[in-house]
């Protein structure tokens, strides 16, 4: 019988291909460079075809080794899914679990739902990143984080999820902009400020705005909210805020204040996310409800 690759191989491979150079996936492997590369060696002669190409710069992978990458990913996924499997068949949330949470949703939540969830299930190893939406799904698709706290309608692919509440976009400007008559559907108004790509609340304030993306371009994009908030102040145009926002104090010390706007009604809905048909669903339902909890929402 021919020898077959082992799991930490095919992880180590997609290690080599997420960081792109021999150095930085053995330090992030947890190995020494010529270990992880006699590693990715032996694959290759196990498998009896070349993966990457080698330069001294530069890594690039063959199409054969593109994909082996796919069907790795797979296969590691698939053992840690029966891993976890195993791990819940006799309590739940025990373990590490690995959650990312959104930057217009992670500053003005986590603080109330960390010790809530150390409470309420002390055996569990929480890891938590903040990530944008477009980098959050793609790291929940090929199984490098376990479940998102994000805000939906956004495009997940094949998810289930538990909503956690109802957060409403507010329309601020800064006191003394006054000139603002009807300028939410304009799509000539170019003083409405986004969020760069990437980021769900961009896709719900255009929503809102009955605007489409192709109308979306600005001369001022805001990585975060705290720089929109920024850019408002500075009277260079109007924005729409989460309200957990608001509540937090991000205008605390600012010139900028909502304003009414009776034709805006406006809503995101936070909810935690994970992979359709993971493991672990009932682990993340309980999760989602402590949560849900701790942050005082209603589904």
């Amino acid at each position: 019988m021919k020898p077959l690759p082992s799991l930490r191989q095919l992880s180590y491979l997609l290690s080599l291909h997420e960081h792109g150079h021999f150095g930085r996936a053995a330090v992030a492997s947890f190995i020494s460079q010529s270990a992880f590369s006699a590693s990715i060696a032996e694959l290759e002669r196990v498998l009896e075809t070349s993966l990457v190409e080698r330069s001294k710069r530069h890594v690039r992978f063959t199409p054969i080794g593109e994909e082996i990458v796919v069907r790795a990913r797979q296969m590691v996924r698939a053992a840690e899914d029966l891993h976890v499997a195993a791990q819940r068949s006799y309590e739940p949330l025990v373990g590490s679990l690995r959650l990312a949470a959104i930057p217009t949703v992670a500053p003005f939540l986590l603080s109330s739902i960390l010790p809530a969830i150390a409470r309420d299930w002390p055996r569990l190893q929480l890891y938590v990143r903040e990530m944008v939406t477009s980098v959050a799904r793609e790291a929940m698709e090929r199984g490098a984080i376990d479940c998102v706290l994000l805000a939906l309608p956004v495009e997940c692919g094949e998810v289930e999820s538990i909503n956690i509440s109802v957060d409403r976009l507010i329309l601020v400007a800064a006191k003394g902009q006054d000139e603002m008559a009807s300028p939410l559907c304009d799509p000539d108004d170019d003083r409405l400020l986004l969020l760069e790509n990437g980021h769900c609340l961009k896709e719900h304030a255009l929503a809102a705005c009955n605007r489409a993306a192709s109308e979306a371009e600005s001369r001022l994009v805001a990585s975060t909210l705290h720089t929109l908030v920024q850019l408002v102040d500075a009277g260079l145009g109007y924005t729409l805020l989460p309200q957990m926002a608001i509540d937090a104090g991000i205008l605390g010390g600012t010139r900028v204040e909502p304003r009414p706007a009776p034709a805006l009604n406006a809503e995101r809905q936070i909810a935690l996310v994970w992979r359709s048909g993971h493991p672990r669903t009932s682990d993340f339902r309980l999760l989602g409800e402590t949560i849900r909890q701790a942050a005082g929402g209603s589904a």
